[in-house]
């Protein structure tokens, strides 16, 4: 599984972004996505998953009730939509896909993008 994470860019604090995430291959279906991110001199963290139906979500308490993880297995991409952003959002985000359930554990994920940029602004 090959993923291609975009969408980040430089947004001001209270603003939204969208990103997305294109997976390879044809069992798209059957693979669970995370987000993650990694603010600078910090660990890599989780942000939110969902199971490869669509039917599970997880979020991290720190973006609960700000966004939102979906998925268009059709077009084999995940969306993180992210509102009220917050300086402390500021980070590369990850997207990352593992068979079998989605799990907020990210040792548990297998394949990773390379990651994308968003930058907010105070």
């Amino acid at each position: 599984v090959q993923l291609q994470a975009s969408g980040g860019g430089l947004v001001q604090a209270g603003g939204s972004l969208r990103l997305s995430c294109v997976a390879s291959g044809r069992t798209f279906s059957s693979v669970a996505m995370g987000w993650f991110r990694q603010a600078p001199g910090k660990e890599r963290e989780f942000v939110a998953a969902i199971s490869g139906s669509g039917g599970t979500t997880y979020y991290a308490d720190s973006v609960k009730g700000r966004s939102t993880v979906s998925r268009r297995n059709a077009d084999n991409t995940v969306y993180l939509q992210m509102n009220s952003l917050k300086p402390e959002d500021t980070a590369v985000y990850y997207c990352a896909a593992r068979f079998g359930w989605v799990t907020r554990k990210i040792f548990e994920y297998d394949y990773w993008g390379q990651g994308t940029l968003v930058t907010v602004s105070s």
